[in-house]
């Protein structure tokens, strides 16, 4: 790097973001799938602002990791790829307590990244601490995992209902929190 790129601050060149998505297309393409893995991609997305402080919304958690199997093969914090760990329909757990989830069966950046901390994926304990100190309302009673497939169509016609349904009673007029990527809010 130069002494001018040093004065500007840039990074330095090997400090450049991880192309995920297309590692996981050229992933999809070795499993001998004929397309490579089409995200969806929505020119406008349902997102409505919180209408009352957070510290007065009650707040539900929607996960994709999966309750541990035993039998299912190596489910552990550094386990390989296990699409044998796989679940395929919408689960809830009592938020009150601490559950043994996994994420061995996601496609995750395995070379720069661990499931060593369960807080970066399923951040329920923190919610609970949250709710504790006041920074949230509540936590909803209970938590609901939401299937990975490779089928949009099967994740927006079944999964998503599914999981709506799961949720909405719970929690009207609150946050939706995934640990992945979204904060939406019931209208």
């Amino acid at each position: 790097m130069s002494q001018m790129e040093q004065g500007f601050g840039f990074a330095p060149e090997h400090d450049a973001p991880i192309p995920y998505m297309q590692r996981i297309r050229d992933y999809y393409l070795t499993l001998g799938y004929a397309t490579p893995y089409r995200w969806a991609h929505y020119a406008e997305v349902p997102f409505q602002p919180l209408t009352k402080p957070l510290a007065e919304c009650r707040v539900a958690l929607i996960t994709t990791a999966a309750p541990y199997q035993p039998g299912k093969g190596n489910q552990g914090p550094r386990a390989p790829y296990n699409a044998a760990a796989k679940f395929y329909d919408v689960y809830s757990g009592d938020s009150r307590i601490d559950h043994d989830l996994r994420i061995s069966h996601l496609a995750i950046d395995r070379v720069h990244t661990t499931a060593e901390d369960s807080n970066t994926w399923f951040p329920l304990p923190q919610l609970r601490r949250c709710a504790r100190s006041g920074r949230i309302g509540a936590v909803a009673p209970r938590f609901h995992g939401a299937p990975t497939n490779r089928s949009t169509v099967r994740q927006s016609k079944r999964t998503a209902p599914n999981s709506w349904h799961a949720v909405a009673p719970m929690v009207p007029r609150s946050p939706f929190l995934s640990p992945i990527d979204r904060c939406v809010t019931r209208p």
